[in-house]
């Protein structure tokens, strides 16, 4: 290790510890920076990794004098300046009063993104968008055409996903326009060809994903990745950032200090309850959508219970550290820093982390 890998190291340890400690506050002082509003579990895609099993299924929904009234109390009880409100689904254009919800948002001064999978955005659709007040939208792009559209479950869906980015920039209202990609065993070693199409497009950012044992995944366990394609994922985003392309890895997990602040913006920290907070498609209340529903992790409901209230008072299990109570975690040098990982990859029955990524 030379004398600048060393700075570089006492920096990031500097910082991780800096982290650590204001992890510990944000138990006790949560802040509400990112609202999910889970509008519909209805798709008309059925992706083999959707951690809420989205497709052609019955959707209970909140209405939209629900979500009014809601909005108004997030408004009154917060300050939504410093709020981003995360509209997604399923796919949350198939809600008949998708303008209404959030144009009524729009009126109460929300700043709101929406995650997408785009086939259904056309000019007009893209217009209205824009007059809704959207910022920035996510759309999931899976691989090459033939990938995608397998992973996608619906024939076409590349095409029309692809054309609907294209019409997002092409309107040239939003302030981001980005593409995430899951990635997995097999659909890995077509980054290259995809970075090859998405570079040529004015997108915002690439955001690299890993598949996830949840929801669907949990069937599809061939597909994991492998500490080999972990290694070989994090080095890719590495090297495009360092060459100044606008790639990075989600937020998923502590990806040990080597490639931490080096494949994303910041260092890791699960947001699960201190952060985010999400209201699901039948006024449950949770914390990330990723992490799996169960009564242990169902804060409550807005139609019966104070959603400040909760959000201040409730979240109990998402506010410590996975690390205290993993016996896998213990005398780990990373769990000061890991907490544990991210908390929609933890096993609950077991009491264990799905996903480790120590040793990278």
């Amino acid at each position: 290790m030379n004398r600048q890998d060393d700075n570089r190291y006492q920096l990031k340890y500097q910082h991780l510890d800096q982290m650590a400690v204001h992890r510990k506050t944000l138990y006790e002082r949560p802040q509400l920076k990112r609202l999910f509003l889970e509008l519909t579990l209805k798709c008309n895609e059925y992706c083999f990794h959707c951690g809420s099993r989205c497709g052609d299924v019955k959707s209970e929904e909140l209405t939209l004098e629900q979500y009014k009234d809601f909005l108004d109390k997030i408004k009154g009880d917060f300050d939504i300046e410093d709020m981003q409100l995360c509209i997604t689904g399923g796919e949350p254009l198939l809600r008949k009063d998708f303008f209404e919800i959030l144009g009524y948002a729009k009126s109460l001064g929300f700043n709101w993104g929406m995650t997408s999978n785009a086939t259904l955005i056309d000019e007009k659709v893209a217009d209205k968008l824009a007059e809704a007040g959207m910022g920035t939208i996510s759309v999931s792009i899976d691989g090459l055409r033939d990938t995608h559209d397998k992973l996608r479950g619906l024939k076409g869906a590349y095409d029309m996903g692809m054309r609907g980015v294209q019409t997002l920039i092409d309107n040239g209202k939003f302030n981001h326009v980005q593409i995430t990609t899951i990635v997995n065993h097999e659909n890995i070693n077509e980054l290259p060809e995809l970075f090859e199409i998405v570079e040529k497009m004015d997108i915002g950012s690439w955001r690299l994903g890993t598949l996830e044992p949840i929801g669907r995944a949990l069937d599809h366990t061939e597909l994991m990745l492998t500490f080999d394609d972990y290694r070989h994922l994090f080095n890719y985003i590495r090297d495009k950032r360092r060459q100044g392309y606008p790639v990075e890895y989600g937020c998923t997990h502590f990806v040990g200090v080597d490639f931490e602040r080096e494949i994303r913006g910041w260092y890791f920290i699960c947001s699960a309850g201190t952060y985010v907070a999400s209201v699901m498609a039948n006024g449950d209340i949770g914390a990330c959508l990723d992490v799996e529903r169960r009564p242990e992790t169902v804060m409550g409901n807005i139609l019966k219970d104070d959603f400040t209230e909760v959000w201040y008072n409730r979240f109990k299990i998402f506010r410590q550290d996975i690390s205290d109570i993993d016996s896998k975690c213990k005398g780990c040098e990373n769990a000061k820093y890991c907490a544990g990982g991210g908390f929609h990859s933890f096993d609950i029955d077991n009491m264990s982390q799905r996903v480790c990524l120590r040793g990278l």
